[in-house]
């Protein structure tokens, strides 16, 4: 008795995955410094920062084509496609780790190091290490020179963006759907919208770290809130951007007419990408914002 086997393709080597290794080195590398020099006349850092970011995008072009040109030409299977999505499962996954790190070391700071920090006992230690005028309260906004930030509000922008989102969510559920009926008109302008919503977003980010910087003094030299609060925005912000750049790419490619209703995963991994990254924003808006 003979068992059938699917034909499992294997690629040839790939000279993208160690470009995308370089241009994540130089976007940490550059971004180190660029962060450090930020009190100086110097600059080069930005530039590493700039360098990084343009070749993960020629590694993302690059490797997309070349999944898109063998997923057209026939090559991949039923196994491939269990692969395909065991593998954007596992990376989600690696993204909600990553994600909980940072929101994990914001509890700790709020619950745990600033509690310990104002009391009785460490008082006087504290005041003695840190700073005269010391208050262990959250958001931490005085600062060891006598000034104190202001704590970015929820309101405004923060709640704009938070619809924005919530809407994209409902824009690319609608985009979904429409594949798996085959109404491709309804499926470009709704997935047309979601990319609007997705770089609407963005903007609005940049406007509200400009209000934070010049306005209200809120900094990444503004203690340890300030430093969790661009943090965890700023790591969102590049997720958000590169989901962005996902369905663009998506986009381009129901213009061309590649999926069908029954066959279109690549279309449900951006689909998953995005979602978790709404929920991510949620999360981050609760306890960054509101909180």
């Amino acid at each position: 008795m003979t068992t059938k086997h699917e034909a499992y393709y294997v690629p040839a080597q790939s000279v993208w995955p160690i470009v995308g290794a370089i241009g994540l080195f130089l976007i940490a590398f550059g971004a180190g410094t660029y962060v450090q020099q930020l009190s100086t006349e110097q600059s080069s850092g930005g530039y590493i920062l700039i360098a990084g970011i343009v070749v993960i995008l020629c590694m993302l072009f690059g490797w997309f084509k070349n999944v898109i040109d063998e997923s057209m030409s026939g090559l991949y299977s039923a196994q491939m496609d269990r692969s395909f999505r065991q593998g954007m499962s596992w990376f989600i996954f690696s993204e909600i780790m990553f994600f909980g790190a940072f929101f994990g070391a914001l509890f700790y700071a709020r619950t745990v190091a600033v509690p310990w920090l104002g009391g009785a006992s460490n008082n006087a230690m504290t005041h003695e290490i840190l700073w005269p005028t010391f208050e262990a309260m959250w958001p931490l906004i005085k600062t060891p020179d006598g000034t104190t930030t202001e704590a970015m509000p929820w309101t405004g922008l923060p709640l704009i963006n938070t619809i924005i989102l919530l809407t994209s969510s409902v824009t690319l559920h609608f985009a979904h759907t429409s594949l798996e009926k085959a109404k491709r008109t309804p499926l470009t302008i709704w997935l047309a919208l979601t990319i609007a919503l997705g770089a609407v977003f963005l903007f609005l980010q940049v406007e509200e770290y400009t209000h934070a910087y010049h306005e209200m003094g809120l900094t990444l030299e503004s203690g340890i809130y300030g430093n969790t609060f661009f943090l965890l925005t700023g790591f969102h912000g590049m997720h958000v951007t590169l989901g962005t750049i996902f369905l663009i790419i998506l986009w381009l490619r129901v213009v061309k007419g590649h999926f069908t209703a029954d066959k279109h995963f690549a279309f449900q991994a951006g689909s998953w990408y995005w979602h978790f990254v709404d929920v991510v924003w949620l999360c981050l808006f609760v306890f960054v914002y509101v909180l």
